[in-house]
């Protein structure tokens, strides 16, 4: 068995050091991995990045985590990922790691993801140059990881994203923006390739709990839906869905 601690959304500001430090300290002999699932900063600014980069520095298990949309708006997310990576984070995007645990192989793919919709309600890649590129670049996304996942030759093999891949961890969201949230085209990778997990954020007002048309578990991990510091969640080899370790580390929330 492993145990993957999980969260997304920290939305770290400037003003944010030392703000989570004690909660992740607190990994060791709880998990055996911490996963973030993006929207490290609140608006994408390197010095943002570099005051979640120190909570995380020498923490006693491996770090992975990926990028989300906030981390996109200042245009610095390459030196984000750099800051980061500086810090001893698995910083990816459209890449993956590969870790131990317990003489275990560990395998992470790591991408942002990105928008599109659902069955009925998606966008398709027609009319103005605009919407095709936005329909086109939820393809790319979902090519990547599938070719991501199936490349990997591991134990064990997790997905993380920050849009979601399916609507059961949107419910409470706005159907409305569903479309800005996540893409079917994401589960429908996971599907054909294959993985124990999958964990993403973005979606606050979600539902933590889901799982693809293959029965492959989801979690919606965005800290205002799990409302802890992180959830940590189990996976054993021959079991269906992961087990929710109630020893998470409570948040002021």
């Amino acid at each position: 068995m492993i145990r993957i601690a999980a969260v997304g959304d920290v939305h770290y500001g400037v003003e944010g050091r030392k703000q989570m430090r004690s909660f992740f300290e607190s990994l060791e002999g709880r998990a055996d991995a911490l996963f973030i699932t993006g929207d490290l900063t609140q608006s994408g600014r390197v010095e943002e990045a570099q005051a979640l980069a120190n909570d995380l520095r020498g923490l006693p298990v491996p770090v992975v985590s990926i990028l989300g949309n906030h981390d996109y708006h200042s245009d610095q997310q390459n030196e984000i990922h750099q800051v980061l990576r500086e810090a001893g984070v698995l910083s990816l995007e459209g890449e993956s790691t590969v870790f131990e645990v317990r003489g275990q192989s560990v395998g992470v793919y790591g991408i942002k993801g990105f928008g599109g919709g659902f069955g009925g309600a998606c966008v398709t890649d027609f009319g103005e140059p605009e919407t095709k590129a936005f329909a086109r670049h939820a393809h790319q996304q979902a090519a990547l990881l599938k070719q991501g996942l199936m490349n990997l030759r591991t134990d064990y093999r997790f997905v993380l994203l920050h849009y979601s891949p399916i609507e059961d961890t949107l419910l409470g969201e706005r159907r409305e923006i569903y479309p800005f949230l996540g893409s079917y085209l994401l589960a429908e990778a996971i599907d054909a390739a294959g993985a124990d997990g999958v964990f993403h954020g973005h979606a606050h007002l979600g539902t933590e709990r889901g799982a693809t048309k293959k029965g492959i578990p989801v979690r919606n991990v965005a800290q205002m839906v799990i409302r802890h510091a992180y959830n940590v969640y189990s996976f054993e080899r021959g079991m269906n869905m992961p087990s929710q370790k109630s020893e998470a580390a409570q948040l002021f929330l």
